[in-house]
């Protein structure tokens, strides 16, 4: 037994951002910044501790009722820059806030969308520099993170399941990158003979260990988050990544846990080195299709976010 948690052993290696869009589940473990998602939204909307902010968001597009999808658009837009104010309230660092997933095969549309939310965020006198933009790691969501980030529009690319996507994202000079960690095991459980692995098997974690050990050998600046946790065994086999995103179960428990925390990753002793180059779109399109795993999943958690998009405004229009 040591004298510090597991969770306040991580958080002096590991930036430690929240993944979630509860207020209270922030403040209560204190992380240095924060990321949401459709899903997260949608569950923290619905909560009554949050029908205040909502129908001031509400407010704030129309008297009456979303009647348009344009109405619809902006309400949806305020809503999450909605929370992201009220989350920097409770935090130091940064909020990540998603750029609509339909478009995440539109580089420009992607490109204007981010604009309008950043937009929205120095009209409520916060600036840029506490954001992230959230994306899918689709060579379109790549390409809109290089264009962004020459504006100075940070960007976290998500739903990277694969080396490709990581060095892609790295090579366009995004900010920081969200590599899954649970789907990528969740797939090899259903698709695998295996349905058990030790931690420091887990491919998820091998996945998120092999890309920071690239990044750090290549002298990239581009973040390393690993996220999508299904256990503490992930997270604690990844101590030492630039930043993990737990969610506030997973967090509870690492606070719970009084064990030693040793450091997995460390940038002075990353391995052998790796060796690879990536070629362009089409390399990269092939690349991506000849990983089962990658391909499914990306596609998977895009149409999710999609569909929570979905349920959240036809939520908001049915609340009215």
């Amino acid at each position: 037994m040591t004298e510090k948690s597991k969770l306040a052993q991580l958080k002096e290696i590991t930036t430690v951002v929240a993944d979630t869009g509860d207020f209270d589940a922030i403040a209560q473990y204190s992380p240095e910044d924060a990321t949401t998602n459709p899903s997260l939204l949608l569950k923290a909307a619905q909560m009554p501790a949050y029908r205040g902010l909502v129908e001031d968001v509400i407010k704030s597009v129309t008297s009456g009722k979303l009647s348009s999808d344009e109405q619809l658009s902006t309400c949806m837009d305020r809503l999450a820059v909605g929370f992201g104010e009220k989350i920097l309230e409770t935090i130091p660092g940064r909020v990540s806030t998603e750029v609509d997933a339909r478009l995440s095969f539109d580089k420009d549309a992607s490109i204007a969308k981010a604009r309008q939310l950043i937009q929205l965020y120095e009209q409520a006198g916060i600036g840029k520099e506490r954001v992230l933009i959230k994306m899918a790691s689709t060579w379109e969501g790549i390409q809109a993170a290089q264009q962004l980030e020459k504006e100075g529009i940070n960007c976290n690319l998500t739903l990277l399941f694969n080396f490709t996507q990581a060095v892609a994202a790295a090579d366009a000079g995004a900010y920081l990158i969200s590599p899954f960690v649970g789907r990528i095991l969740d797939w090899y459980k259903a698709n695998t003979d295996l349905s058990d692995y030790a931690p420091a098997d887990d491919p998820g974690v091998q996945s998120v260990t092999r890309i920071y050990n690239y990044y750090k050998q290549s002298g990239y600046n581009t973040v390393v988050m690993g996220a999508s946790f299904r256990n503490t065994d992930e997270i604690t086999e990844l101590a030492g990544c630039d930043r993990l995103t737990i969610s506030p179960q997973l967090l509870q428990a690492l606070d719970d846990d009084y064990g030693l925390l040793e450091r997995r990753l460390d940038p002075a002793n990353t391995g052998d080195k790796i060796h690879y180059q990536l070629g362009g779109e089409s390399a990269f399109r092939f690349e991506l299709n000849e990983d089962p795993m990658a391909t499914e999943k990306l596609s998977d958690g895009i149409r999710a976010f999609v569909a929570d998009q979905i349920k959240l405004e036809t939520w908001l229009r049915d609340i009215q």
